[in-house]
């Protein structure tokens, strides 16, 4: 979940930053101006739309490790954090990738994330809730569960369809901004104001259906990673690790507002289109019947 939102919140801050320098830069009101051919446009739009994607991606474990604070363990000052390292150094070694750094963040929830551009050299975190609340045995399942992400290039396949649909949001939102503005402000000579409120206006409708896409795809990935961590721990200890989660989560249920955000994610229909995660009970069943 941190790890999604992390990527998600940074790709939307440096799309934001990078559509505002094109408008200052005059380059979005030049092709406005020229009557952009559609071919032109998605050239553009692909280069923005990857281009926040890409920059999210490079900029992963650095955003990451200062959000959250994360600690990388360079030389182990306790047993705990020894197990922890040498716990992460086997599994990376039976998923085939890199020794990952390896990290502990303060933070009271059960948590762990993975992140990074490259699969020989990711990020493997946990909270210190994690740690005090589960069993050595549930820890290494999620730590399984966050290596099988890194094994799987959950990082690298997330930002190749983050890029492909802020390509099609910003190319789309650009047709219909021209659409209204000719057809219902009658602008003649280039664009007047309705385009660019029209573009922005489309860019944040666009934008949600947008996000319902690639939610949908981080849902499939958690089943996967769900199953790469049973592989590699055992599947009675991912299983276990899940229901210690649901346990944990249980008692303090979310707002409303919030539900599609949490890691149990037992939201209503409309809020589960925007879930990153599926609920919980969903992934335990899913791992007890093998698919």
């Amino acid at each position: 979940m941190k790890r999604i939102f992390l990527f998600l919140a940074t790709n939307i801050a440096v799309l934001a930053v990078l559509s505002i320098s094109m408008r200052l830069l005059g380059i979005d009101q030049y092709m406005a101006s020229t009557g952009q051919d559609p071919v032109g446009l998605l050239i553009f739009a692909a280069i923005l739309g990857f281009g926040g994607s890409l920059i999210s991606l490079a900029m992963s474990k650095f955003i990451a490790k200062r959000s959250t604070g994360a600690r990388v363990i360079t030389q182990p000052a306790t047993a705990d954090e020894a197990w922890l390292v040498a716990t992460v150094r086997r599994l990376a070694t039976q998923a085939g990738i890199g020794m990952p750094e390896v990290a502990i963040y303060d933070a009271p929830d059960v948590n762990a994330f993975a992140t990074g551009a490259r699969r020989d050299s990711a990020l493997v975190a946990v909270s210190t809730g994690l740690l005090r609340k589960m069993s050595r045995d549930e820890v290494e399942a999620v730590l399984g569960h966050e290596v099988a992400h890194v094994a799987n290039g959950d990082m690298v396949t997330l930002t190749l369809i983050q890029g492909v649909v802020n390509t099609f949001v910003i190319f789309l939102s650009r047709i219909i901004g021209r659409f209204v503005d000719q057809v219902v402000f009658r602008s003649e000579r280039g664009h007047g104001p309705g385009f660019f409120i029209t573009v922005m206006i489309a860019q944040l409708v666009l934008g949600i259906f947008a996000s319902i896409i690639v939610a949908w795809f981080s849902r499939q990935r958690e089943f996967r990673a769900d199953a790469g961590g049973a592989h590699l721990a055992g599947r009675h200890k991912m299983i276990a690790a899940l229901e210690g989660l649901q346990r944990a989560h249980e008692p303090a249920a979310l707002p409303d507002g919030l539900q599609a955000f949490g890691i149990s994610g037992g939201a209503a229909r409309f809020g589960r289109l925007f879930m990153t995660h599926p609920p919980l009970p969903e992934r335990i069943a899913a791992l007890r019947s093998g698919t």
